[in-house]
């Protein structure tokens, strides 16, 4: 049996073809300098370089972490997922669901926390076959970089970076 890995995973997912054949507005998000809309949270690099360290890459050039690396990615207490960029509130335990596939997955975002972009980005395929365009997550206050939306296990899902988020377990 193969490992499943999030490129494979990708180029796996059949529904997002028709996803792409939809388009996507002017505005959607892609890291800030190549896009017109008006985040609410800017920085210079220097300063997001500094603010997230190691998580640069994932949040700000729409990288993806190693499967299995992050320590929230089978996080199962109930709490609140939010940007690391800007803390923006971006999913709650309500909606995450646990598969040993080793990113975090969700089923919905909160409302009005992220926008959505076309990732036509290359290097996300090892072989792209007739897929060429994935759904792209980013926060809608800071434009970091979350991950993408998939087709897993025939459900439609959240597929995202724990580097992108910071956790915050519910007290009683």
């Amino acid at each position: 049996m193969t490992q499943m890995n999030r490129r494979s995973m990708l180029q796996s997912t059949a529904l997002l073809a028709g996803f792409g054949a939809l388009g996507t507005t002017s505005r959607a998000a892609v890291p800030a300098g190549r896009d017109p809309f008006d985040y609410e949270i800017t920085r210079p690099e220097a300063e997001w370089r500094e603010l997230l360290g190691d998580d640069y890459g994932v949040l700000r050039e729409g990288k993806t972490e190693p499967q299995k690396t992050s320590p929230l990615w089978h996080e199962a207490h109930e709490g609140t997922y939010s940007c690391k960029g800007c803390d923006l509130l971006q999913y709650t335990s309500r909606t995450k669901v646990i598969l040993s596939k080793g990113w975090l997955f969700f089923t919905a975002s909160e409302p009005n926390a992220q926008l959505m972009s076309q990732d036509t980005r290359a290097e996300m395929m090892d072989d792209p076959g007739p897929f060429d365009i994935f759904i792209e997550v980013h926060c809608r206050r800071c434009a970091s970089h979350m991950g993408h939306i998939l087709l897993v296990d025939g459900k439609l899902l959240h597929c995202i970076n724990g580097t992108s988020l910071n956790f915050l377990e519910m007290t009683t």
